[in-house]
């Protein structure tokens, strides 16, 4: 799946929330820049959480409350298992959506089943978004976003508005990593 613009990450991510529940657990794979905080920002407009979602590099985790909570992590500063398990996210993993950014070879035991999300940012800074779910009923509610590509462009179209809405016009989000 390709994403032209910092937008489309954006409103991606938010189409993707209407699939989420309690339990889910995304683990977010790219190089600095690529988007997975934009991808996670628009989670948590999807899931309408309180406040705003920036990147939680110098915290490690933030948590956004929210009728659906999402944890947000950021694995890169982690030195191994020990320490995520520091971060005690298994008791909060059942009740919320986690999202770990830079979480592969790490994340994977919260949870047996979780969605792998790898983001390629391209030299035309096209992001390229690979999908790869892991147990579960995952398969099953990602062909939920193989939409017709009208329904797709009137999803996104509406997503948009919301992000210029609540970021105004051009301007970039703060604490927006992409």
């Amino acid at each position: 799946m390709l994403l032209e613009t910092v937008e489309d990450t954006w409103a991606f991510g938010a189409r993707l929330a209407a699939l989420l529940r309690p339990g889910d657990l995304l683990i977010l794979t790219g190089s600095l820049g690529a988007g997975k905080t934009a991808l996670t920002q628009g989670i948590g407009e999807g899931l309408k959480v309180e406040g705003t979602v920036a990147s939680p590099t110098f915290v490690i985790a933030r948590i956004h409350k929210g009728s659906t909570p999402l944890v947000h992590v950021d694995a890169y500063r982690l030195g191994g298992l020990d320490e995520l398990d520091d971060l005690d996210l298994d008791a909060t993993v059942e009740d919320s959506v986690t999202v770990v950014e830079w979480g592969a070879g790490v994340a994977e035991q919260l949870s047996s089943d979780h969605l792998e999300i790898r983001i390629d940012r391209r030299p035309d800074d096209v992001r390229e978004l690979t999908l790869h779910p892991t147990g579960g009923d995952w398969a099953e509610r990602l062909r939920a976003l193989a939409l017709s590509p009208v329904s797709a462009r009137l999803s996104l179209a509406s997503v948009v508005r919301g992000y210029r809405q609540k970021w105004g016009g051009g301007r970039r989000p703060r604490g927006l990593n992409c």
